[in-house]
């Protein structure tokens, strides 16, 4: 590890799952920007719910913005993400489990951070997600879970690093 690099351990199938989280999240951030979908509200948030004028200019002034900033962000994170071979259809175990250290340049640090956080959002919007205490029997809340615990990782590498300079 040196100071300019956060390094993290992954696995390849858990790259592979985390890329194609990213490109949905990317599909949806060029696809999906409409007022009214609680997955964009929740990344763009509405901060005057009881002032719709100044909601209104708020969102007109920032939220395109905020938007293209997350989308700039994602496409950064997933620029680091390798692919694997035909999706990882015929993956063989040992591969899948494979671990590589992933590599993260302190400078991108930030938009590692706020796209597993803004994927975590849209996961939460979709499923009614308000706290993290909530559990469900859902598998879908595994995933949200998850990203959780790379969200964690991530943070304690930074910081293990972070102590070493």
């Amino acid at each position: 590890m040196t100071s300019d690099t956060v390094v993290v351990p992954i696995t390849a199938i858990e790259e592979h799952h985390l890329a194609k989280l990213v490109d949905d999240f990317l599909e949806l951030l060029v696809t999906s920007r409409d007022v009214g979908d609680p997955a964009i509200d929740r990344l763009a948030p509405n901060p005057y719910p009881d002032d719709p004028a100044s909601a209104a200019g708020f969102a007109e002034s920032t939220r395109e913005d905020l938007l293209d900033r997350r989308l700039s962000d994602a496409r950064l994170m997933r620029a680091a993400l390798r692919e694997l071979p035909e999706g990882g259809d015929g993956l063989e175990e040992a591969e899948a489990l494979l671990t590589r250290e992933l590599s993260v340049p302190a400078a991108d640090l930030d938009s590692w951070l706020r796209t597993l956080t803004a994927i975590r959002l849209v996961i939460a919007a979709r499923l009614g997600i308000t706290s993290d205490e909530e559990t469900g029997t859902d598998g879908r809340h595994d995933v949200y879970d998850w990203l959780g615990y790379r969200l964690e990782v991530l943070i304690q590498a930074a910081d293990d690093a972070d102590g070493r300079r």
